[in-house]
């Protein structure tokens, strides 16, 4: 393992003693993924620490009649705890996760982590911090599903995930997954927005047309 990653990527690095560090460097393997792979499979698969070197990453929860809900992406730097909920009491729920894009992740050794955790203040002090980050997110989305409609949620991701050139490349499943919504609905709902100007609709993209106007739905 390179040293200068864990030095640029762990904010807890200079907090570590020089058996600490080299504990990391050995307990820690580099995995490569491809766009769609599984990485992480519910409470059951507990595959230590992920540290995203690059690429992105979606952790998405998944309910009791198949639909899925996207909670948040992790991109470069991003550190995720809730892959190891096997060593986090407070963690009651299941959580998926995949690579939206390519991906170089690094993986730590849960049983050591779980010692470093107990034996070093500042590395517990930043793993629960950081799980509290993903819990604020966790429950943003839930305030977003259960208080807002959908025609602003839709308005919201749509704005969130275009790029350069105001398109957002996914199918109208993908992004009802990404909701915890149905397609049809997604559909439905795209529709209304070309009939009002908001987007125009082609094959495998979405091209927002006003980007004003979809902004003043959002808020």
């Amino acid at each position: 393992m390179n040293s200068a990653d864990f030095t640029a990527l762990l904010p807890f690095w200079d907090k570590l003693d020089s058996d600490e560090k080299q504990g990391i460097i050995d307990n820690t393997t580099l995995t490569e993924y491809s766009a769609g792979d599984q990485i992480h499979r519910g409470s059951n698969d507990c595959i230590g620490i992920l540290l995203v070197r690059k690429g992105r990453l979606r952790t998405s929860m998944l309910s009791e009649d198949g639909r899925e809900i996207t909670l948040f992406h992790m991109e470069e730097g991003d550190f995720c705890v809730l892959s190891a909920s096997c060593i986090l009491n407070a963690v009651t729920f299941d959580v998926f996760i995949d690579a939206e894009k390519d991906a170089s992740v690094y993986q730590i050794s849960t049983p050591f982590f779980q010692q470093l955790t107990a034996e070093n203040i500042y590395v517990e002090n930043f793993m629960y911090k950081v799980a509290l980050n993903r819990f604020s997110d966790v429950m943003w989305v839930m305030e977003q599903v259960l208080f807002m409609t959908m025609d602003k949620r839709l308005a919201m991701f749509l704005l969130s995930e275009q790029d350069e050139n105001g398109q957002i490349r996914m199918t109208h499943d993908q992004i009802a997954r990404h909701l915890g919504s149905a397609r049809e609905v997604i559909s439905r709902m795209l529709k209304y927005f070309v009939q009002e100007g908001l987007v125009s609709l082609s094959r495998g993209a979405i091209t927002i047309t006003s980007e004003e106007a979809l902004s003043a739905l959002a808020d």
